[in-house]
């Protein structure tokens, strides 16, 4: 038996357990419950059903007939930076193009930020992201490109999350420009020996202007080697070889996708690799959306995530997405709800997240609405109302 305190949150009006065994087709992914109960012990979740079928609890919390979803997992971010890229956004919405040239004005930034400015940097944007719902993300270095700006942007980040990715091959540094093979050698040697005890993932951009396909495979496999497991940026602005890369890598994640052959959808439909859609990107860059639906009727595993950074997506918003990809990428209310929790779980090869089931971590949004479609049908409006992270309510603070 356990000795933690047990509360059982009842009155739900609807409740998302992402999990089948509640569905009541073979097409219901959600689980959905209606006057639904929840029963939390200690971080866990206990059990989930009907309110009248509910087991005792030491104490009660009333949901007051709000729908209730899991904690969003965002599996895409970019948070250890300093500065912003106002100007470069305002001449972007003047008519300017993106490109991955800019991510070097925040290198500059970022290298010249203290410890104390970068950590306190990551803290604002956990209490933004956790106010919106968001109780698990996953978080990436990038914009230091030196082993020690890299290594430090790593510890930084493992203060906040067990979801922590070394992309020292965001780009290739300046100091390097005039020899990428150079800097490939850098990041594959000294700077992954000092920033792999720091990390979980290894990440590459694979773009034109960053590292092409030999490159990526090649910082890839080499953190493989050191025990990290891979995901990659790929088919963002253009066709190329990261999609069919990551498949072949067994990559957790293939983030962007937003260009892909028929080949690229096979490769994600027959690999367990998730293809991560980052709609915020698209949002703030004016760029073509990824086709959600031409994946999902592939067959394809789907997150959705945020991509939280101060160049092509300064959003921290799930809901944000959410709303977006149901709008402008194809997917349904429902379909875009489960990627947003089970699908970035999947994305990070998680079991113990964006669910409520027994076992689960506890993590619960509670919503001003009657219905999680709400999140779609009301862009824009501040619906979450509570959030619970591994059985605590919290009050929007990171910790």
């Amino acid at each position: 038996m356990s000795s933690s305190t047990t509360t059982l949150v009842t009155n739900i009006g609807s409740l998302v357990t992402n999990d089948t065994a509640h569905a009541e087709s073979p097409t219901d992914n959600l689980g959905l419950i209606h006057d639904a109960a929840v029963l939390i012990d200690g971080d866990r979740i206990a059990w989930a059903g009907r309110a009248a079928a509910a087991p005792p609890a030491d104490t009660a919390y009333d949901a007051k007939g709000r729908a209730v979803i899991p904690g969003f997992v965002d599996s895409h971010s970019h948070l250890v930076f300093a500065g912003d890229r106002t100007q470069e956004f305002n001449a972007r919405m003047s008519g300017r193009a993106y490109s991955a040239g800019g991510i070097r004005t925040t290198v500059a930034a970022t290298r010249a930020a203290t410890d104390e400015a970068l950590e306190a940097n990551v803290t604002r944007y956990l209490r933004e992201a956790l106010r919106q719902g968001t109780t698990t993300f996953e978080t990436k270095s990038g914009y230091g490109l030196t082993t020690h700006d890299e290594a430090r942007a790593l510890r930084i980040a493992s203060r906040h999350t067990d979801e922590v990715t070394y992309l020292g091959a965001h780009i290739v540094s300046p100091d390097y420009a005039d020899d990428p093979a150079a800097y490939v050698a850098l990041v594959t040697g000294e700077m992954l020996d000092a920033c792999a005890p720091h990390a979980r993932w290894i990440d590459v951009f694979c773009e034109k202007g960053a590292f092409d396909g030999d490159q990526a495979r090649a910082i890839l496999t080499a953190g493989k080697a050191r025990g990290l497991h891979p995901r990659i940026h790929a088919n963002q602005l253009s066709h190329g070889p990261g999609v069919q890369l990551a498949a072949e890598l067994d990559a957790a994640s293939a983030d962007h996708c937003t260009h892909l052959t028929d080949a690229d959808v096979d490769a994600l439909a027959n690999s367990r690799t998730v293809a991560t859609l980052l709609p915020g990107a698209e949002f703030s860059t004016r760029a073509a959306w990824p086709d959600a639906r031409r994946l999902l009727d592939a067959g394809a595993t789907v997150a959705l995530s945020t991509d939280c950074n101060p160049g092509s997506s300064f959003t921290s918003s799930m809901p944000f997405c959410i709303a977006l990809a149901v709008r402008d990428m194809g997917m349904t209310p429902d379909e875009a709800i489960w990627s947003a929790t089970a699908g970035g779980a999947a994305a990070l090869r998680r079991t113990d997240i964006g669910r409520v089931t027994p076992g689960a971590r506890a993590d619960l949004v509670l919503l001003d609405a009657p219905s999680h479609v709400h999140l779609a049908y009301r862009p824009g409006v501040p619906l979450v109302s509570e959030v619970w992270r591994g059985g605590v309510r919290t009050t929007g603070h990171a910790g």
